[in-house]
């Protein structure tokens, strides 16, 4: 049963990545949020976590490199585990992060979108709690 849902999945990626100029991918539901909700509601809990620890948050408009996302900033959390790294929209959440800024992001070392949750997981020991 996992594999047809892996199958649907994919299916449907698939079509939204053709129709994307006809889809408004941002307005999307599964009936209780959308996209953009989802992602908004990420960037705040997020900028709410880099506000409480804020000596090891860091947001920039440039890769390593100097390359960027046109219209986009990446910022990060340096957690017990790693660094855990987001790409947000510049005009809507650059002021949600008051946090410092760098010249250029840390390199990426590879981590994944798991990997990154887990690491912010590993704050809990920070705020005294278990994950």
């Amino acid at each position: 049963m996992k594999t047809n849902k892996c199958l649907v999945a994919s299916a449907i990626n698939e079509i939204i990545k053709l129709g994307s100029n006809i889809i408004d991918i941002a307005n999307i539901s599964d009936g209780y949020h959308t996209f953009d909700e989802l992602y908004h509601h990420r960037a705040v809990l997020f900028a709410v976590i880099c506000q409480q620890v804020k000596a090891k948050a860091w947001k920039s408009k440039l890769h390593h490199d100097g390359t960027m996302y046109d219209g986009y900033f990446i910022t990060g959390i340096n957690t017990p585990e790693g660094p855990a790294t987001y790409h947000y929209e510049i005009d809507r959440y650059w002021e949600l992060f008051d946090i410092q800024e760098l010249d250029r992001a840390p390199e990426w070392d590879g981590h994944t979108p798991n990997e990154a949750l887990k690491r912010i997981g590993s704050l809990s020991n920070i705020f005294g709690g278990k994950q």
